[in-house]
């Protein structure tokens, strides 16, 4: 799936209950249109330790999202817009 969106963009949440928050796009998988963003969509995980020195518990990280429910923000305008490509002729 193509999208305007890349690793880094400053993004909105425009649906479910994260909605309306902003945040930086961590990881992207474009094949299966999904996307991981900063501060959104947090989910527990219990993890076992591994290894001698590492530690167990219950953990906080952030899931992925569909691509369709976030959108690019522009600090300029302070609001969300669409991602676009602007073809010039030469």
């Amino acid at each position: 799936m193509k999208s305007g969106i890349k690793k880094g963009d400053l993004v909105v949440v425009i649906t479910g209950s994260d909605a309306g928050k902003k945040g930086k796009v961590i990881e992207l998988l474009p094949k299966k249109g999904k996307v991981k963003v900063e501060g959104a969509r947090i989910v527990t995980k219990h993890v076992k330790p591994r290894s001698q020195g590492q530690k167990g518990g219950i953990m906080k990280e952030e899931a992925f999202m569909d691509m369709s429910n976030v959108m690019l923000f522009n600090a300029d305008q302070n609001k969300p817009v669409r991602a676009g490509k602007n073809r010039q002729k030469k």
